[in-house]
């Protein structure tokens, strides 16, 4: 569904709107980063929320983001990589060369992935994903070994460069368990700081405000965007 750009441009309204106010709520030194998730959507919309000033699009798929990458390859977009990473997609994904690969979410994906950057002599960027959930059905390293794999992915895979950490919300209705997946990978964050980490990338569509009031820098919203 194509958006007109009024509309569009009151969803965003009311997306920074209540980014601002859950930001104050922490602190008036937190900075949050929109990532616009722009699996679901048109291309249309995608080229009038850059016209509004939106610079940082998220897509879940690798195939997606490489078709996107190419037909708006006229637009400076700065395009991340926020879903599950197979390894037979990893030379894709170098050539799409997006400035974040936010779901990094195992030892053996970080050294396959290296392999193939030294290949191509390139690095990435990219956030460790952590399941903080404990639920099976997401990807991620768990909350207790996250800081000594971070740390080793630091010290033997040159060609990646971590940026911080990555996770999904606790898929539940209860804002306790959410709140509690979201402030133990802040604790994780916050540990990796002295090892240069500097984005804690927490929040979706349902449970942003949540997110930023646990200590989120980066958001991922997309549904809510799009809605009519």
């Amino acid at each position: 569904m194509i958006l007109d750009k009024e509309k569009l441009r009151s969803n965003l309204d009311k997306i920074i709107w209540d980014i601002e106010e859950a930001r104050l709520k922490r602190s008036e030194h937190l900075i949050v980063q929109l990532c616009v998730v722009s699996k679901y959507t048109e291309i249309e919309n995608i080229k009038t929320l850059y016209e509004l000033g939106q610079r940082n699009f998220g897509e879940n798929q690798v195939q997606q983001l490489e078709a996107r990458n190419k037909a708006l390859e006229d637009l400076p977009i700065a395009w991340h990589m926020i879903g599950t990473l197979q390894k037979n997609k990893i030379n894709k994904l170098i050539d799409s060369n997006p400035v974040l690969l936010q779901s990094l979410d195992s030892l053996d994906l970080a050294e396959a992935l290296n392999k193939r950057l030294e290949v191509k002599g390139k690095k990435m960027s990219a956030l460790l994903q952590i399941n903080s959930s404990g639920e099976e059905t997401k990807s991620g390293v768990e909350p207790e070994a996250a800081k000594d794999i971070y740390q080793e992915i630091q010290e033997r895979f040159k060609n990646i460069e971590l940026k911080g950490v990555m996770t999904i919300g606790a898929h539940t209705d209860d804002a306790g368990l959410i709140k509690k997946s979201f402030e133990t990978t802040y604790q994780i964050f916050d540990s990796l700081k002295n090892d240069g980490a500097t984005i804690c990338s927490m929040g979706m569509s349902s449970d942003f405000k949540l997110a930023i009031e646990c200590g989120s820098n980066m958001v991922r919203i997309g549904s809510r965007l799009f809605k009519d």
